[in-house]
């Protein structure tokens, strides 16, 4: 992609009217600050970190909700949690390059499917809004927990209750902060996808929000159906187009997906937008994790 299309891009993000959506692909290069391994993100390294670094059976290598699935109802749900509450809550790892960069804009939007805390992080010296997925939760209809960072602490709050001239931190399948909740099993996935189908996993006062906005994917392959299934509802009522997603050599099947929402594919990955817009920072972090 020509470096001015990406410029187009990174000055969307800048105004507001493109809202960085992040997946597992961005924390590529990001690694333990005790040992030197890699953080586990996509869902191979997830399922086998999960399971002591040994493959799982191949029906249950095909997608993370499904091996953790295997795992909750063998050793219960609390065996997954404290698995992600160890990986991100409590290991820590060096800054993704994404992030740091994002820290420099602080965008008014960002949606996060990772489980990780590094873009809670990016805004840990401004007032924010955090909202989590919720799933397989008893008293209430609804599938999200808001939060409110005051700039020194989370305080959990109602969508009524909501400052919406703050920035908001969407992550659907959560996050271990300020405290753990997660979308991660087959069954949490069920719960949590039909929820947003039907409109009770966004609040109220983001669905006018997100009205017109457009995406940029970054780090997302287009591959997985759970994922898939998530970013087809959190685009909705997006502008013409949604928006573009930075994927080197894509596949036909991420094409065909992509051409299904009116997502533009562009031969490219994130550090290919980073190099455009902070080529020293990328370079001063090119050799991390190597």
């Amino acid at each position: 992609m020509a470096s001015t299309q990406l410029s187009d891009l990174i000055e969307g993000i800048k105004s507001g009217k493109i809202v960085p959506y992040l997946g597992p692909g961005v924390l590529t290069g990001v690694v333990s600050k005790a040992d030197g391994s890699a953080i586990p993100a996509d869902s191979d390294s997830l399922i086998l970190a999960m399971n002591g670094g040994k493959p799982m059976a191949p029906r249950l290598m095909f997608e993370f909700p499904r091996a953790a699935m295997d795992v909750e109802l063998k050793r219960g749900r609390k065996a997954v949690t404290r698995f992600l509450d160890t990986t991100y809550g409590e290991t820590e790892w060096t800054r993704a390059p994404i992030h740091d960069w994002l820290a420099t804009l602080l965008p008014p939007y960002v949606i996060d499917i990772n489980r990780d805390i590094q873009l809670q992080d990016s805004y840990a010296n401004t007032p924010h809004i955090l909202i989590r997925g919720i799933a397989r939760i008893a008293g209430t209809d609804y599938r999200f927990r808001i939060d409110q960072y005051d700039g020194e602490k989370y305080s959990e709050i109602e969508q009524t209750e909501v400052d919406t001239s703050l920035p908001v931190l969407f992550k659907p399948t959560g996050s271990p902060k300020p405290d753990a909740t997660y979308i991660a099993s087959d069954a949490d996935f069920v719960d949590y996808i039909t929820e947003l189908m039907g409109g009770f996993a966004i609040p109220d006062f983001l669905k006018q929000y997100r009205k017109g906005k457009q995406y940029l994917f970054l780090g997302m392959r287009m591959l997985r159906d759970t994922e898939r299934m998530v970013l087809s509802d959190m685009v909705y009522a997006a502008d013409t187009p949604p928006g573009w997603a930075l994927i080197p050599e894509p596949t036909d099947k991420e094409r065909r997906f992509c051409a299904t929402k009116g997502i533009e594919v562009i031969e490219a990955d994130w550090t290919d937008l980073l190099a455009e817009a902070s080529p020293v920072a990328v370079a001063a972090t090119a050799d991390v994790g190597c």
